[in-house]
């Protein structure tokens, strides 16, 4: 139990920046108590006493404005950041290392019995105020943006937005989509939502840009393969990596981060 708690506290370090020391997360996180409820109230429901956990289950919803059905069945690690809001039905099952904010519901779509509520795989983030509707599966990786609505499954390690959700970001299967992805690691920048089908202007035309940089990064690798090979000495043994920290150096250090920071991903 002591280890469960341990690592609930360091999934909180790990995601929260906001988060100062141990006091703090233990006395200030809803989310965090939330889950620990749930854990008691969960062991109540398997072990037949439904009335007993039904009702802590709802005293965990007034204390913390988080509500879990204690049938609910919740992996390691799984962080819910602000808390107010969340729902999460009686048949979802929630994988490892996931991430919920504000507003977002796991529900159903049915009176029928049986699985009536999502899947969530590992590594999933759902966004603020998203709806999860149904028996379906968000496989690994899958980030679900702020007040999308997601009624169908979705592929591992896309990203969804919009009413109804539709995939803006594949997985990186497509040759383009991989070149993106490497020249933006190389340069400091994050490849999230760099995708053809994103719908920001501005992500399309940071796309575009990196397709750019990187066919010139190609040439120039080509040409200064072809000099070495007649004997010159060009470009040493790789061309030189490009950091944001060199840029700007009358800039203060907070703007700086703050430059560093556009680059994160955004749910």
């Amino acid at each position: 139990m002591f280890e469960r708690i341990k690592e609930d506290i360091q999934s909180v370090f790990h995601r929260d920046p906001a988060a100062r020391n141990t006091f703090e997360v233990l006395t200030n996180y809803p989310g965090l108590h939330a889950i620990w409820f749930h854990r008691l109230s969960h062991r109540l429901w398997k072990a037949n006493w439904r009335w007993l956990a039904r009702s802590l289950s709802t005293f965990s919803r007034w204390a913390t404005g988080v509500e879990i059905h204690p049938g609910a069945k919740l992996g390691r690690r799984f962080f819910i950041d602000h808390g107010m809001g969340v729902v999460i039905g009686e048949t979802a099952e929630i994988g490892d290392n996931v991430t919920l904010y504000h507003g977002v519901t796991l529900g159903g779509t049915s009176w029928s019995a049986g699985k009536r509520h999502p899947t969530l795989e590992d590594n999933v983030v759902i966004g603020a105020g998203a709806k999860i509707l149904g028996p379906i599966t968000m496989h690994k990786g899958v980030k679900v943006g702020s007040n999308s609505v997601v009624v169908k499954d979705a592929p591992e390690g896309t990203t969804v937005v919009g009413i109804p959700g539709r995939i803006v970001m594949p997985s990186a299967s497509k040759e383009q989509n991989g070149h993106r992805a490497k020249i933006a690691r190389k340069y400091g920048f994050d490849a999230y939502a760099i995708s053809d089908e994103n719908p920001d202007p501005v992500a399309n035309a940071i796309g575009l840009m990196l397709d750019h940089v990187h066919l010139i990064d190609t040439k120039v690798e080509e040409m200064c393969k072809e000099i070495n090979n007649m004997g010159g000495s060009v470009c040493g043994k790789s061309l030189p990596t490009l950091e944001i920290d060199s840029f700007g150096d009358h800039l203060t250090t907070a703007e700086k981060e703050s430059a560093k920071a556009s680059f994160d991903p955004q749910i």
